[in-house]
């Protein structure tokens, strides 16, 4: 602690304990606990109360009040906890008497302020602070401490019912810490005194006729196992497993029971303990069990979690994809005649008759399919998924499911047709769907049905019907498969089948672009750049891009009302130009679409258009056209860079100043490039004077770099500033290598030094942009290469970097600061508004 902090505190503590002062800011008392919380850490020493009496005596005063304030009160009991969690301010505490008034029988446990939960939500947190030596838990469990635990994991407020939870769990865990080289199998274990009255509670709630007492017991047997107890305490892990297990299986048995919701978070924990990693004992035989038993609802996340793990043995595994799977596989069964028919699966592991039942419900459809698909994307994602998935057959089910939703297709058996009425337009289910199967795209084994595929998606693509949020998870699926359809047909020679899809994909393209709808318009938009983007160099696809009407569609919406429209236009043009007027050949070379008319018209919008989206998309088109070499030689790309940069630095949206930093980054690593004898490579000091780094010089200034830089290290948006000044360092590390820097006094001494000099000094004031000239100021000339030259070897970047990286608030932010505005705030009748960052 500092002077300065040790001085004010006991003013602060003073007015804590003062009830005629009013309430402080609760945001100002928990930011004063997180200074004592930094403090404690540091430092374990009974010092900080013994040089600090005045915390004691808070402690002891707020004691005293006949009616502390609950806020007061919370503040205290935490504060205690934190100070008594080191053993030698624990026993310091204790010698004062102040810990068995605050956490023991005689503190506000009997007392009307512990009808408040914020201080019972305090009295548990400072429990949690306060146990961390092994001298607290005899101090708690002979105080009657632990009997509160117990009884607030049911209270009424859920964060004093999980804060009591998490602080058995770590009770159980830290009470074993010293006990852990002592046991070295389950035989040896014996439970300390803590612990054992935490197992003895949690069996004894197992077996209780209350359901919330079994249901607390199942939540922090779940925290437990889920927790570092089950990973770091295999021998302990096994014997409380083993105690509990019995009446675990009872609760699956009895399929009414309501814990059974709880079941499956419970087993997962288990299973990912190490104990369990082998393929014997009965654990696994309860897991086979559990997936039978639990509702389809309920076993579906226990079953996802089981493929996820490494070492679950393969016939669990091949269990849990069946379980996860078998809605997916009572779809495709429904949608034949005969129910008999080929489906997913071979065999089911429960009752394929619930699975029917819940899809024959309108209310739990949908739940259970959404449940089912979401689970199945994520699993598709995984790089190593350790069982085979029937990709085909999945991807038929899809198809139904999306049929069933649109109601494009009639099935034969009852069962479909009641399934069908309860999809009928169901966006949740169709989203979901429509998720799985552009994640089935990167599959390479679904050839077969492709065809069948495209007419499901082209069916949503034309539909009135499809929503706007549907079209778009219908376009996403769409791009995925064309680039998949793309490969296919390169190996395959499937020219003809490809060339059709495109046409038909063109046509709806053209319908949608002109929707009436913005949503669709823009998700229009972005598919077509999504496409542009995979398939621009594919023969076909240009073909039948150019023969369309989508480019002069897509022109037109660069003037739509709708500002996110603009902006999607605004990419996809940019796109398009790599075919139009960038491709060796361009197809359309000396029509509309050449490149001076497109850069006029994007140069246009970034200079006019009233939101910033499309100014945005604007710049980051340029940017993208300037890394991929499309701006035409160094001396057009250099006229090029500096129009735009003129642009930029009078527009009012940060993000657009932002991206044209972006784009003189870009130029100059690429000029430095061409210019230099290496790409990306400093220069030795002894070419330092060479032409190649004059020439450099020249092509940035007179492009107008360095104003436009110099200017954006004071931008008001700090983003901006810390951007210009990464550039300039970049910039500063090739033409002054191995820290070669210019000497101050010599510098001083030249010619334009009083101007850099001057430049250094109002940069140092963050006042560049208002003082500075567009043209410069006291004899700075940005466009004199010498003289930036001697700018980016003098002026302390370095500096300036740390200064644009602090945050804006730290000085406010110390300790001190914060005990400063307590003593202004306490004392006033006005509201509190405190500056208590």
């Amino acid at each position: 602690m500092t002077r300065e902090c040790a001085v004010l505190l006991p003013g602060v503590c003073a007015a804590l304990a003062d009830p005629r002062q009013p309430g402080l800011d609760d945001t100002c008392l928990e930011k004063l606990l997180d200074w004592f919380r930094s403090l404690t850490w540091f430092d374990p020493t009974v010092e900080l109360v013994q040089e600090n009496p005045c915390l004691t005596e808070l402690i002891t005063s707020v004691l005293a009040l006949p009616d502390p304030s609950p806020s007061i009160l919370s503040f205290t009991l935490q504060l205690a906890g934190i100070l008594a969690s080191s053993e030698s301010r624990f026993q310091h505490l204790q010698e004062e008497k102040l810990l068995g008034r605050l956490f023991g029988q005689e503190g506000p446990r009997g007392s009307a302020a512990w009808e408040e939960a914020s201080v019972r939500s305090a009295w548990v947190r400072g429990v949690h602070s306060m146990l961390q030596h092994q001298p607290a838990l005899p101090f708690l469990c002979s105080t009657g401490g632990m009997d509160v635990i117990f009884a607030l994991q049911g209270d009424p407020s859920l964060f004093v019912a999980s804060a009591a939870s998490q602080l058995l769990v770590h009770m159980l865990t830290f009470s074993l810490e010293s006990e852990t080289s002592k046991a070295l199998s389950a035989k040896d274990c014996d439970w300390p005194v803590c612990a054992q009255m935490i197992v003895k509670h949690i069996g004894e709630s197992l077996q209780s006729s209350s359901a919330s007492h079994v249901e607390q017991s199942l939540k922090l047997l779940s925290s437990l196992f889920g927790s570092c107890f089950g990973s770091c305490y295999a021998a302990w892990t096994e014997v409380l497993w083993l105690d509990i297990a019995k009446q675990i299986e009872s609760f699956l048995l009895e399929e009414t029971a309501q814990a059974q919701p709880l079941l499956a978070n419970l087993l997962l924990n288990v299973a990912r303990s190490p104990v369990f990693c082998g393929t014997e004992g009965s654990f696994w035989a309860l897991v086979t069990s559990a997936l039978e038993h639990l509702t389809p609802v309920q076993a579906v996340p226990l079953a996802v979690g089981l493929l996820k793990l490494c070492k679950c043995p393969q016939d669990v595994r091949i269990q849990a994809l069946t379980v996860l799977l078998q809605p997916l596989d009572c779809i495709l069964r429904a949608a034949s005649q005969r129910l008999e028919c080929a489906g997913l699966l071979d065999e089911s592991v429960s009752d394929p008759v619930t699975v029917e039942s819940l899809l024959s419900s309108k209310t739990s459809c949908a739940g259970l399919l959404c449940q089912t698909l979401t689970h199945l994307e994520k699993l598709l994602s995984l790089k190593h998924l350790r069982v085979d998935l029937p990709c085909v057959s999945l991807l038929h089910s899809l198809m139904t499911i999306l049929q069933f939703c649109n109601g494009f297709l009639s099935p034969a058996s009852p069962l479909g047709s009641t399934i069908s009425r309860n999809l009928i337009n169901c966006f949740r289910v169709q989203k979901s769907a429509l998720d799985v199967l552009a994640a089935l795209s990167e599959k390479k084994d679904c050839d077969t049905l492709i065809g069948s595929l495209f007419d499901v998606l082209l069916a949503y693509l034309q539909s009135p019907n499809t929503s706007p949020t549907v079209l778009k998870k219908t376009f996403q699926a769409t791009s995925k498969w064309l680039v998949h359809l793309q490969e296919l047909s390169c190996s395959n020679s499937q020219w003809q089948q490809t060339e059709k899809i495109l046409e038909d994909v063109f046509v709806v393209l053209q319908k949608r672009l002109c929707s009436p709808c913005w949503e669709v318009r823009d998700s229009s938009l972005e598919f077509l750049t999504a496409m542009v983007k995979c398939l621009r160099d594919q023969k076909e696809f240009r073909q039948c891009l150019l023969s369309s009407e989508v480019l002069r569609l897509t022109e037109n919406l660069l003037e739509d009302p709708e500002s996110y429209v603009r902006a999607s236009a605004v990419t996809a043009m940019g796109h398009l130009a790599f075919i139009t007027c960038f491709a060796p050949e361009s197809p359309v070379t000396g029509s509309q679409y050449n490149k001076e008319s497109i850069v006029a018209k994007l140069q246009e919008i970034l200079s006019t258009d009233s939101e910033g989206f499309p100014r945005r998309a604007v710049i980051s088109i340029f940017t993208k056209w300037l890394r991929e070499g499309c701006t035409g030689q160094l001396e057009d790309t250099g006229q090029f860079v500096s129009r735009v940069i003129q642009t930029v630095e009078r527009d009012l949206d940060w993000e657009v100043r932002l991206g044209g930093l972006e784009l003189v980054e870009v130029f100059c690593s690429q000029t430095i490039c061409q210019l230099s004898q290496c790409p990306y490579a400093p220069v030795s000091s002894a070419v330092t004077s060479s032409s190649p780094q004059k020439e450099l010089l020249q092509v940035f200034c007179r492009a107008k770099l360095f104003g436009f830089l110099f200017r954006s290290l004071c931008d008001c948006d700090k983003p901006v500033g810390q951007r210009a000044c990464d550039v300039l360092i970049g910039l500063r590390g090739h033409f002054y290598p191995m820290s070669t820097l210019e000497n101050p006094q010599e510098v001083e001494d030249s010619p334009a030094g009083r101007g850099i000099a001057w430049l250094q000094r109002t940069l140092r004031q963050g006042s560049l942009a208002q003082n500075l000239p567009r043209d410069g100021g006291d004899g700075v000339d940005f466009q004199d290469p010498e003289s930036m030259m001697l700018a980016l070897g003098a002026i302390d970047l370095l500096e300036l970097h740390d200064e644009l990286n602090k945050s804006s608030d730290h000085v406010e932010e110390s300790p001190q600061s914060l005990l400063q505005d307590i003593l202004a705030t306490v004392g006033t009748i006005e509201d509190n508004e405190v500056d208590c960052y």
